[in-house]
């Protein structure tokens, strides 16, 4: 966890360190929402959510790979002209928000999920057989964009609701993980090949 004490004292918000160049500091939360970091109360009142800047934001997000620049508490940068935008999140950066069907045939045939609170605007195709299950947590991951690590949280709402689709086949529901994922008519063997990013 962060101390606020050490967040507070580590960053100023909209900070110049040269000219032309300003410093912003953000969070992501489990549902995918982003929030100036300092704002006290983070709910949906005080996320951002316009979808122009949402996918500008999250189209330039990527790991923070500067030691030197906030990458301890900030491990994710998305810079956007003259500003520096650090980053640090509840779980992953990527929150997978719900599920958007093909449009026509000539689409992914499983559809997107769409993340960042932009709508349509940015996507991934779904994975049926990649959806993890970390053990123990109850939380859902399926593969993202490379440029942040490769994996993304699907929201507890969106979750829940795949998760009606599971099969367990090495035992009961509460002490195993899901071998199966059943989807649109299809059934698909789970991979798992999402956990040796955790």
């Amino acid at each position: 966890m962060y101390s606020i004490f050490r967040r507070l004292s580590l960053y100023i918000q909209g900070r110049s360190p040269s000219p032309g160049l300003r410093e912003y500091f953000y969070y992501i939360d489990h549902q995918g929402q982003l929030f100036l970091d300092d704002v006290k109360i983070k709910n949906f009142i005080t996320c951002f959510k316009d979808k122009e800047f949402l996918a500008f934001f999250f189209k330039r997000l990527k790991l923070n790979t500067n030691a030197e620049k906030y990458a301890a508490d900030f491990p994710y940068v998305s810079p956007c002209g003259r500003e520096q935008n650090y980053v640090r999140c509840d779980d992953r950066p990527i929150v997978f928000t719900h599920h958007v069907d093909p449009r026509d045939e000539s689409e992914h045939e499983h559809g997107y999920l769409s993340y960042g609170g932009a709508g349509n605007k940015l996507t991934v195709p779904f994975e049926p057989s990649k959806i993890y299950a970390l053990p123990g947590s109850g939380r859902l991951y399926h593969p993202s964009v490379e440029r942040v690590g490769g994996v993304g949280l699907i929201k507890s709402s969106l979750a829940i609701e795949l998760s009606r689709s599971f099969e367990f086949c090495d035992g009961p529901e509460e002490t195993s993980a899901p071998t199966h994922f059943n989807w649109k008519g299809s059934r698909f063997a789970l991979d798992n090949s999402l956990g040796s990013f955790m």
